[in-house]
Formats: structure tokens, C-alpha cells, sequence
């Protein structure tokens, strides 16, 4: 068989080809997610110049908002298609690197009774999500994507999960527009259980740091409950996001040893073929950055160099939600996200309480030294 061969003389055109094809696209992602790094800039700083505490809303979810915008008003022109697409693969590039901000050393930090805790609440998430999803009938894709979303860190989560699991974008974009939604209803309403339930500052940032999806709303809710629970909340959700490389890893295990697995002679090379590749690379750095192979300022380069890859990710994230194409789905991912989410908030709040009651939670050591 002759093998294709590129001679110089071609490179010109293969680079020209490249530069109409993809790069009108590719900079359109860029600039609404440099768009987004803007506002969540202003926003802070807005915050500090009139001495008020804002919510911090991450540029990721300000470029999904900027892109479902522009998706379901003007439109995205033919020219940025080719690039537009190219999201999936950015989105990969930034999960790999990703493990540098999630060291697996974070989770041994919360010490016994508050890891169990996260063990408890990743296994809730996904069981109820499952059942419920199940019960209304739903597709066990967007219920996969659902559960995971909603157990580990929410839309990269989803994300990542959809690569695993070979879900459709229309499920993706449906479980993440419903996270964002609960996310942002979340914000707001959280502190004011804590109120009226009279949780400490300590109890609120545990509970927080379980129960919210978004590490954006995570961090604010705690912070605007009081600055303790800031830091606790943030240490718990730390914790919670550096397990999204095993319970992916799992979900994808599972899915790609469905369907045409059960008639293939070799199950283990058809499981591998199958397997997303990048889930391991996301743990493999984050392996070298626990054992301590990958310096410091290494790991803080690779974490700068995936949240840009997240920039140009979850620009294309806020394109490809058409309401349209969502509203064909119906109400039923709705009301299972939505059932989810108060079961597992009530019930992990429940446990808190009665742990708490019992003086087995210690907070002091969940608060960075000083």
C-alpha cells in the first residue's frame, strides 16, 4: 500500500488551509472567553472599589453565557463552524492538564470523618441520580452525565464526562444548562437555609463544599455566609473535584464495555479502543504533581495553561446550546436534576447535624495554618 507522503512544497498550503478553515473560529472562541476573563475581572474589582462582596462568577461560566447568547440569537456564520467545533479537542487538552490543580494529596488533607463525608456524597449523587432517572424514564446517558455532574464538580465534570461516555451534545448541553441553573439558585439560597437552620460557620462551609456543584458557587456561597466557611468550602470542594478522574474513569469503564462488547471476541482490547484517553492523562499528571515530580511553579504553569484551554472549551460549551434542540428533550431532566439535588442536600445536611450533635466534626483542622 503506498503511504501518503507531504512533500515542502505542500506545507504552505496545508498551513493556508488551516488558517480559513479553523483560525476565524478558533479566535472567536478566544475572544469570548478573554471576554468572559474581563468581566469576572471588572466584577472584582467593581466588589472592591465600593467595599462589597459580589459573587465570584468564574470567566468559564461567563463565556458559556456569552456563547449561548450569541447561539440562540444571531447565530454562529459558516466561516466559524470548523473552528467552533474545535472545542472538543481543547476541552481534552485542558482536562489532561487539569491534574495539576487536582492533586490527589488535597483529598488526605480533610483528615478521617470529613473524606468519608466526600466518599458519602459522591456514592449519594450517583445513586439518586440514577434511580430517579430511572423512575422518569430517563435516557441513561443524560442520566450518567446528571449524576456525574452533580457528584463531583459540575460542568467540567459534565464535560469531561461526555468525552467518556460518547454522550450526545444535546445531553451535555441540557446537563449543564440545568447545573448552571441550580448552581445559580444555589448561590442565593443556601446561605439562607444556613441562616435559618443557625449552622456554624464551620458546619456551613462542610456542607457547602458537598452539596454545591460548581466550585465557583462553592467557594462564593461559603464566602458570603462568612470568611471561614469560605475556607472550608473551599478545601471540601478541592477535595470533591480531585476524585472527577476516578468516577469518570469508572463511568467510562462502564459505558465502554456496553452495547457491542458483549459480541466481541477480545472485550478487553475493544474496552481500550473505547476508552478515553485523556482521563488517564489528567491522572497521570496529577500523580506526578502529588508524588511531588513536577515542582510547584510546574504545576501552576500547567494549571495556567488548561484554564486557557478551558477558555477556548467552554466558549464552544455556550455555542452548542440551542434551546431549540433543548426544548425537545422536555421537562423530565428538569425535575430529575432538580429532585436530585434537594434529596442529596437535605440529606447530607441531615448527617451533618447528627454528626455535629455527636461532636465528631473538628473544623479546626480543615482551616489553612497560619
Amino acid at each position: 500500500m503506498a503511504q501518503l507522503q507531504i512533500s515542502k512544497q505542500e506545507y504552505p498550503a496545508i498551513f493556508s488551509r488551516f488558517f480559513f478553515i479553523y483560525l476565524p473560529g478558533i479566535l472567536c472562541l478566544f475572544g469570548l472567553g478573554y471576554a468572559g476573563k474581563l468581566v469576572e475581572q471588572s466584577v472584582k474589582q467593581y466588589g472592591k472599589v465600593q467595599h462589597i462582596t459580589l459573587p465570584n462568577i468564574e470567566y468559564v461560566l461567563w463565556a458559556i453565557l456569552f456563547g449561548v447568547i450569541i447561539a440562540n440569537t444571531v447565530g454562529i456564520p459558516r466561516i466559524l463552524r470548523p473552528g467552533v467545533i474545535t472545542y472538543e479537542f481543547w476541552l481534552r487538552v485542558g482536562i489532561v492538564l487539569l491534574g495539576a490543580r487536582f492533586l490527589l494529596g488535597d483529598i488526605l488533607k480533610l483528615g478521617g470523618v470529613s473524606l468519608l463525608l466526600v466518599g458519602i456524597e459522591l456514592a449519594l449523587a450517583i445513586a439518586v441520580t440514577t434511580v430517579i432517572g430511572r423512575f422518569f424514564g430517563l435516557s441513561h446517558k443524560i442520566t450518567s452525565l446528571l449524576a456525574i455532574g452533580s457528584s463531583i464538580c459540575g460542568v467540567s465534570a459534565i464535560i469531561a464526562g461526555k468525552g467518556a461516555i460518547e454522550a450526545e451534545d444535546e445531553d451535555a448541553a441540557f446537563a449543564i444548562a440545568i447545573i448552571l441553573v441550580l448552581g445559580a439558585f444555589g448561590l442565593f439560597v443556601y446561605p439562607l437555609i444556613g441562616q435559618y437552620c443557625h449552622l456554624s460557620s464551620g458546619l456551613f462551609g462542610l456542607w457547602a463544599g458537598l452539596v454545591i456543584d460548581n466550585t465557583a458557587e462553592a467557594i462564593s456561597a461559603g464566602t458570603l455566609y462568612s470568611d471561614e466557611a469560605g475556607k472550608i468550602a473551599t478545601l471540601v470542594k478541592a477535595s470533591r473535584n480531585a476524585t472527577i478522574g476516578f468516577v469518570v474513569l469508572g463511568f467510562a469503564l462502564f459505558w465502554a464495555s456496553r452495547g457491542k462488547a458483549g459480541n466481541i471476541e477480545h472485550k478487553g482490547l475493544f474496552i481500550w479502543q473505547k476508552f478515553p484517553k485523556f482521563i488517564l492523562g489528567f491522572l497521570f499528571i496529577s500523580l506526578l504533581g502529588t508524588f511531588g515530580i513536577l515542582k510547584p511553579e510546574q504545576l501552576t504553569s500547567l494549571g495556567n495553561l488548561s484554564r486557557w484551554s478551558f477558555l477556548l472549551a467552554f466558549s464552544g460549551v455556550g455555542l452548542s446550546i440551542n434551546f431549540r434542540q433543548l426544548a425537545k428533550l422536555g421537562i423530565r431532566p428538569i425535575i430529575v436534576a432538580l429532585s436530585a439535588k434537594i434529596a442529596i442536600v437535605y440529606v447530607m445536611l441531615a448527617i451533618l447535624l447528627l454528626l455535629d450533635s455527636l461532636g465528631l466534626l473538628g473544623f479546626a483542622q480543615l482551616l489553612p495554618q497560619t
